[in-house]
């Protein structure tokens, strides 16, 4: 079922998901299983699952020579998606980047995912290599996000990169894209990030899912101010609940976002990370309160592999 079908069936009722990351190559799926099962009592209607670019690796010839090779650490995302379909009968969605793959590349991934019964993909930029300063496209590959939206919704016309195929077997992706409160740190104003949201939704992205934030009135704005601007589609908060003290500098510095000075001041306070985390915890708690209070269509919490806190979390929500 598409994302948008599963808010319309819910009739105004705030539903729960989350994100995954993939395991690194050679270790067990298990492990994923092992953090899924506890937050299924909460009925999520989809799971995301992230994936990522390609990264350079040295490795040493001798003699002082190193051969820089490409890898991918975290492969395998439309596989999980189906494994997870089939598991708890939920729906999975792959999170699809411009970044790393070309035009063709995209193509085969989408064409893997209709024929696996995946209905939703998130369209994304993605981040710039490690070693770059800014992101570059790949050769054949998009530049933005609006443009891979663009080529998802083509597939569900029947029209592929080279061919238009009249056929009754076409996709019909529900396409979902990122949306910044406090903008994106590449965009040099809010209303410039805005506009280039209302592009993505103007080519096609159905719903939208925003960068974690921890001041709920930075989302209340965003939404209005996206409304203005024409956005109409549904828009879903993204939770992060803070779990280490480092989180204080690393959030910001990563994600461009403030963190307001009530949580600062409590997890400065903490004497270990044990503590932080369920500063963290209580901290979200109260802000997904308010959050459905408001009828936000769906609580979205990004797990980062761990599922403990956002059971406990949920636990007194949902």
């Amino acid at each position: 079922m598409k994302v948008t079908e599963h808010i319309e069936k819910a009739n105004g009722k705030t539903l729960f998901s989350f994100e995954i990351i993939p395991p690194q190559k050679g270790r067990n799926i298990q492990e994923l299983y092992n953090n899924i099962d506890p937050l299924m009592e909460f009925n999520p209607p989809f799971i995301d699952v992230t994936t990522s670019r390609e990264e350079y690796i040295y490795i040493d010839k001798g003699e002082g020579l190193l051969d820089r090779k490409i890898t991918r650490m975290r492969p395998g995302t439309v596989g999980i998606c189906a494994s997870i379909q089939h598991k708890y009968d939920v729906d999975a969605i792959p999170h699809v980047l411009c970044g790393g793959f070309t035009k063709e590349e995209t193509e085969y991934v989408l064409v893997d995912c209709h024929y696996l019964g995946i209905q939703n993909v998130m369209a994304l930029r993605g981040d710039a290599m490690s070693h770059e300063k800014y992101f570059k496209a790949c050769d054949g590959g998009h530049k933005f996000a609006t443009e891979l939206v663009s080529q998802i919704q083509n597939l569900n016309t029947g029209k592929y990169l080279h061919d238009v195929i009249e056929t009754e077997h076409k996709s019909d992706f529900c396409i979902g894209v990122a949306g910044y409160p406090e903008k994106h740190m590449e965009a040099p104003s809010l209303q410039t990030d805005l506009r280039r949201l209302k592009e993505k939704v103007d080519a096609g992205a159905d719903y939208v899912v925003t960068q974690m934030f921890f001041d709920n009135q930075k989302y209340f704005e965003f939404v209005d101010a996206a409304k203005a601007a024409g956005i109409n589609v549904p828009i879903i908060p993204g939770i992060k609940p803070i779990a280490v003290k480092r989180h204080l500098q690393l959030l910001p510095q990563v994600f461009k976002i403030d963190i307001p000075e009530e949580l600062i001041n409590e997890v400065d306070k903490c004497k270990d990370n044990k503590a932080v985390r369920q500063v963290g915890i209580e901290f979200a708690i109260k802000q997904s309160e308010e959050l459905k209070k408001a009828g936000v269509p769906v609580l979205h919490y990004y797990s980062m592999g761990k599922s403990d806190n956002i059971k406990a979390i949920a636990s007194a929500l949902f």
